[in-house]
């Protein structure tokens, strides 16, 4: 079971598939305001791909390297056909847009989407949500990546409308991994809160019916 869920751990790519993402992003912020916009937008492609060597180089997981790579792509095309710079950052913003909104409709739904991811990992099919305490939990920890995809598209998608390529640059970076890592630790916590509170209500279960 447990080298089950690190296989799947590792399919999504691990801490470094997420961390290489961002190579391509820095180095067309860089190239850019040195060079012209085509040049970037070249000089970011070959960095995706060359994050795609190197993981196969590595026999790591190359399905994030081609993700991004093609994420890299579609961002370069838009860049490419509306001459502007501040065309490269689009594809993300709108990603954060899709993102928000599929888990803003978890909730609503009431299938809180870090409960779904986490009982895909872990193995522990839906039985979560017959408890409320762990669809709490759960709906905690949606709600924090609801809020950190809402303020990256919202200042984002500002800072596109202004045309200030610059500070969206930054905003890119800056609420990347910084808004990313505090939705996990709050994802982590409130993991291990419902499977605690999952194991202490299925071990009262089995005390009833050891006494009946």
């Amino acid at each position: 079971m447990e080298e089950q869920r690190q296989s799947r751990m590792e399919q999504l790519g691990g801490a470094s598939g997420l961390v290489q993402s961002t190579v391509p992003i820095v180095v067309f912020i860089v190239v850019n305001t040195i060079a012209s916009l085509t040049i970037a937008l070249w000089v970011a492609l070959a960095a995706a791909a060359a994050v795609l060597a190197w993981r196969l180089a590595r026999r790591d997981q190359v399905q994030p390297a081609i993700s991004g790579f093609i994420g890299v792509g579609i961002a370069a095309f838009i860049a490419h056909r509306t001459g502007e710079a501040r065309g490269f950052f689009l594809f993300g913003i709108y990603t954060n847009l899709a993102y928000g909104s599929v888990f803003a409709l978890s909730l609503l739904l009431r299938w809180p989407l870090v409960g779904v991811i986490w009982s895909f990992l872990s193995e522990k099919g839906p039985e979560w949500r017959r408890s409320r305490v762990a669809r709490r939990y759960y709906d905690l920890a949606t709600g924090a990546w609801v809020l950190v995809f809402a303020a990256r598209y919202l200042v984002q998608a500002h800072l596109y409308d202004t045309d200030q390529t610059g500070w969206l640059a930054i905003a890119r970076l800056s609420m990347g991994w910084p808004l990313a890592a505090l939705a996990f630790v709050v994802t982590v916590l409130a993991v291990r809160r419902a499977d605690r509170a999952l194991e202490q209500e299925a071990s009262l279960e089995d005390e009833q019916r050891t006494e009946t």
